[in-house]
């Protein structure tokens, strides 16, 4: 094929393909309204949110320690816990401190750029690293399984003509990004990913750079050589990100050098585009190897060094410079961060120097805006648990988001995401309601009975308009269309019928206009 009929009847077709560039995988997305909604209601200060995850559940006894319960953690994970003359100690905590590789987090914590929300879980841990990390993704019960993570339902809840009609003018940007083979399901909506996917750093930097895979020098490779760098160039984000790349930069002389630290190779890559002008909300990184049932400790050389030592150093690293970098380039005001992992571990060590799969466990939160300290108590170490114990859940980890959706990103019903209602967290400074110009659901809906058997009546109040109820399954499909019209100023009530609609747990999103609410349905 000429170049020129490639360039005519490949370009429409190369746009909307992922593509491969030395392992770099890229799946694009048409930048969503979400980040419209977030930008014209609670996000004017075009605020970024950056998701870390710990992957393979994190020992957060041993990462944040409960000094006051030292003792009875002696007892039972005496060839684990770290020397208490060793524990970082921390600026107005006496009952804890960090592990001592963690300074870089210490001197964070200690300026007052650290959240510490404390035993993060889920209720009926489900101890499997797939399974818990769905649930996180997609911010289910235990018992829930749901294809649609937290964000891709609002996006499609509130915008179900997605994706047609996107990019466009005023939408050239990622929604999200994440650096990794795929998009996580975090991100995905009904039917499409909701962010782009970098494999590695490496390969980003490449792509940025032009760097096209090398084909072999015959005139058969020149060609395929020209073809690649046609499909790269016409992928949908292609101009936006390396513009971003090109216009972006990185100030801090903290950074180990490129490929020394994994995690920090990839903040590296989110703080040059948030500088670069990107209007991407969402990145998530991540950091391999918490899964440490063996040889957790070097006990040769000590409690405070080993695995799981080498892996907090590089998270405490990369965050000590991420944030270092954002403040040097002037954009930590509308930056935060937020560690997680899929579990914990279990209180007491095993036979192998290490530790099994627990239940809660500490979560980190970070930036210039987030309220400094300690949310919640210290978990409470008994003293003769058996072997598995674990320790206690007192923060669902949807109260976490809900925070974040509420406080950071202005969303003034976080329940809509999420399906049901979390409480709000003390984690943000500035609360959302206070600033940023957030405009308030025009609609108020609920139904009687519920949950029900034969039948149930909505009711909805409206200041006027086109009201649409869709009634949604458990994977965000619309089943049934309840109603559809326009109806006037006031309060209006609409029976429902079960008919052959099986018991389960549904969903129902009632429109007007352009203002959303969801809550959720019980047939039984």
């Amino acid at each position: 094929m000429k170049r020129r009929h490639f360039l005519k009847y490949g370009g429409t077709a190369a746009a909307w393909a992922g593509f491969q560039l030395k392992g770099f995988s890229i799946n694009p997305m048409p930048r969503l309204p979400f980040l419209k909604a977030l930008a014209e209601g609670g996000n004017a200060d075009n605020r970024v949110l950056v998701l870390i995850q710990l992957i393979g559940g994190n020992d957060g006894l041993n990462t944040f320690i409960p000094l006051d319960q030292y003792g009875n953690l002696s007892n039972l994970r005496s060839n684990l816990l770290i020397p208490e003359n060793n524990v970082l100690k921390l600026n107005g905590a006496i009952a804890n401190g960090l592990h001592p590789v963690m300074t870089h987090f210490r001197d964070m914590y200690n300026d007052g750029l650290v959240s510490v929300v404390q035993n993060v879980g889920y209720p009926n841990q489900d101890y499997s690293h797939f399974r818990s990390t769905d649930i996180w993704m997609s911010a289910s019960d235990a018992d829930e399984l749901l294809e649609t993570g937290w964000a891709g339902r609002y996006l499609q809840y509130q915008h179900p003509s997605f994706p047609d009609g996107y990019p466009n003018n005023d939408f050239p940007d990622p929604l999200a990004i994440q650096i990794g083979s795929v998009v996580s399901l975090a991100l995905m909506g009904n039917t499409v990913p909701m962010g782009m996917a970098i494999s590695n750093p490496q390969a980003y930097y490449q792509f940025v750079s032009d760097i096209v895979e090398p084909a072999p020098d015959t005139p058969y490779g020149h060609e395929l050589e020209f073809v690649r760098l046609v499909a790269q160039q016409a992928q949908v984000y292609y101009q936006s990100v390396k513009d971003a790349a090109d216009v972006g930069s990185n100030q801090s002389v903290k950074y180990p050098p490129l490929g020394q630290n994994y995690l920090a190779d990839q903040l590296r890559i989110v703080a040059q585009l948030i500088s670069g002008g990107l209007q991407t909300p969402v990145y998530i990184v991540s950091l391999d190897g918490f899964d440490t049932h063996s040889e957790q400790v070097d006990g040769d050389a000590g409690n405070a060094t080993g695995t799981h030592a080498n892996l907090l150093r590089q998270v405490s690293e990369a965050i000590g410079a991420f944030q270092d970098d954002l403040k040097l380039l002037g954009v930590d005001e509308r930056v935060a961060g937020m560690t997680f992992s899929e579990f914990g571990r279990t209180i007491a060590s095993n036979a192998s120097t290490g530790t099994d799969h627990g239940a809660a466990a500490p979560l980190f939160v970070f930036g210039k805006n987030v309220i400094p300290g300690i949310i919640g108590d210290n978990p409470q170490i008994p003293d003769d648990p058996f072997a598995s114990a674990d320790l206690p859940m007192q923060h669902d980890f949807r109260s976490v988001y809900a925070s974040a959706l509420q406080d950071w990103f202005g969303i003034p019903n976080p329940e809509s995401v999420l399906n049901e209602s979390y409480p709000i967290l003390p984690i943000f400074k500035s609360q959302a309601s206070s600033t940023h110009n957030v405009r308030q659901p025009l609609v108020e809906a609920s139904n009687y009975p519920n949950p029900f058997h034969q039948s149930t009546t909505f009711t909805f109040t409206t200041d006027g308009g086109r009201v649409t109820i869709n009634l949604i399954d458990m994977n965000g499909r619309v089943l049934q269309t309840i109603v559809e019209g326009k109806y006037p100023a006031g309060t209006h009530r609409v029976q429902f019928s079960r008919s052959d609609l099986p018991p389960g747990n549904y969903f129902y999103q009632v429109r007007v206009d352009g203002a959303t609410v969801t809550k959720k349905l019980l047939v039984i």
